[in-house]
């Protein structure tokens, strides 16, 4: 039990994929202009991640080590295309919104990276973990990014969940005559914001240390 707890520690913060390792920067900047659309890209994303883990984890003894990268591109491509369809099928308006980033979760660095790097080295129920935990870390920075980028923006949250659940509508948090702020609609704002994101990270982090550190001391000092 501690490994899948450091697991879902590393994946949702130590070693997240957006804030630490700065991977899947694209459909992050370019599809969290709104809560739900962001959310329904990581949700997509978590899909993929968890079950293309489990695929590669289960046949990795039978995959040749000289031609896995074309395996685990294919196995990942197979998956991004059920999901894609799923999401033609049954989310129609969603789909047409999300566009083209849904095919490209196959070449999202965040899935081939913990593909190679931990499913084709771990057991199956550790590396289908492993993809969930690094997708949820992936959903959780993707929406607050979207979130915060929305209400800044627009003045409103939850757009376009009529999409997902028909009858719902977005709440309008600020004024109507909010004239909205076009920036951080943008790409340029986008990175501003993750920006300061990353920085609030590394704040509480360098926060923690200096507690840790001090209680060390603490501790040499009473045991001396």
């Amino acid at each position: 039990m501690s490994a899948y707890r450091d697991i879902a520690r590393s994946g949702l913060w130590k070693q997240n994929a957006i804030l630490t390792q700065l991977l899947g920067l694209c459909p992050l900047l370019a599809i969290s202009t709104s809560m739900v659309n962001a959310v329904s890209l990581g949700l997509a994303t978590i899909m993929v991640m968890a079950v293309a883990n489990l695929a590669v984890s289960s046949l990795r003894s039978f995959i040749p080590y000289e031609i896995r990268i074309p395996v685990f591109i294919l196995i990942i491509a197979a998956l991004v295309t059920v999901v894609d369809l799923s999401f033609n099928a049954w989310l129609h308006d969603l789909y047409l919104v999300l566009g083209i980033f849904i095919p490209l979760i196959v070449t999202n660095c965040i899935v081939l990276a913990r593909v190679e790097a931990f499913a084709a080295k771990n057991p199956v129920g550790a590396s289908t973990w492993d993809g969930i935990m690094m997708g949820v870390g992936f959903v959780w920075v993707i929406g607050l990014l979207g979130l915060i980028r929305e209400f800044i923006g627009q003045g409103t949250l939850f757009s376009g969940i009529d999409m997902v659940v028909p009858g719902l509508h977005a709440i309008q948090v600020l004024p109507e005559d909010y004239p909205g702020f076009l920036v951080v609609m943008l790409p340029p704002g986008a990175f501003f914001v993750l920006g300061l994101m990353i920085a609030g990270r590394n704040w509480l982090d360098a926060r923690a240390n200096d507690r840790a550190k001090a209680l060390l001391v603490q501790h040499t000092q009473a045991s001396s």
